[in-house]
């Protein structure tokens, strides 16, 4: 896939529908850090929530990767995951959608 041409046009569509993803996912990840941290009265309590964030943040940091060699196989990631919808992806070239799609079936 480093053979990909990306027009300028499905750079902005891909910057614009990874960075809500992450977003999203992020606050979804506060949120539950938050309701965790509430609970805590023990210190393994405490290091059981410090452990959740570091598995978190390695997850992330493995998924969302913004190489243009990567990134349609993260956008079939984040579509089997159902964190975007096909639709979102609007402004990508058919192959590229194609690609995506064949990733998101894989993942499934």
């Amino acid at each position: 896939m480093h053979d990909i041409v990306w027009s300028e046009s499905e750079k902005r569509t891909a910057r614009r529908v990874f960075d809500a993803a992450l977003r999203h996912e992020l606050g979804e990840i506060i949120a539950e850090f938050k309701a965790r941290a509430t609970r805590v009265t023990t210190p393994e309590e405490m290091w059981s929530v410090g452990e959740y964030l570091a598995r978190k943040r390695r997850a992330v940091e493995q998924k969302y990767d913004y190489r243009y060699s990567r990134l349609l196989e993260v956008f079939g990631v984040l579509l089997s995951e159902k964190r975007i919808e096909e639709h979102e992806l609007g402004g990508l070239g058919a192959a590229k959608l194609a690609v995506v799609r064949r990733s998101a079936g894989f993942m499934n």
